[in-house]
């Protein structure tokens, strides 16, 4: 039993160690490159579109389907930073200190990218049933 336990301790030291790091970060780093740092260009298009969906109060542009943009957004927000975030950082800043703060944000805006190409291509291949 002792063997399978050690077993398993160096792979998820492997998984979950350096090189899954370098990999996401990696990830980030290179589509943001590919896009051309969308999540800095259009900041302020996704700003206009998400106060333009908070403030119009006018059913009737929707659109296809029954919720309004904003409602989708803040729908998505909530499965996507979770409970698992909040106690995330305050782990993270008890075992590391201050200073693992600045490597959290750098990590975020790279995994915006991240976000960004995931979103898009689930939008692009999805396919709707007769539900919607």
């Amino acid at each position: 039993m002792t063997a399978i336990m050690e077993f398993l301790d160096i792979i998820n030291a492997f998984v979950w160690g350096p090189p899954m790091m370098i990999m996401l970060v990696g990830t980030g780093i290179f589509l943001t490159l590919r896009i051309g740092g969308k999540q800095f260009t259009k900041i302020g298009y996704g700003w206009k579109l998400l106060l333009k969906g908070l403030l119009n109060k006018d059913l009737d542009q929707r659109g296809e389907g029954e919720i309004t943009p904003f409602q989708s957004l803040t729908s998505v927000l909530a499965a996507t930073i979770g409970n698992g975030n909040i106690a995330g950082v305050a782990t993270a800043v008890a075992a590391g200190g201050p200073g693992a703060l600045v490597w959290m944000w750098i990590t975020a805006v790279f995994g915006m990218a991240t976000k960004l190409g995931e979103a898009t291509l689930g939008v692009k291949y999805r396919v709707k049933d007769k539900d919607g």
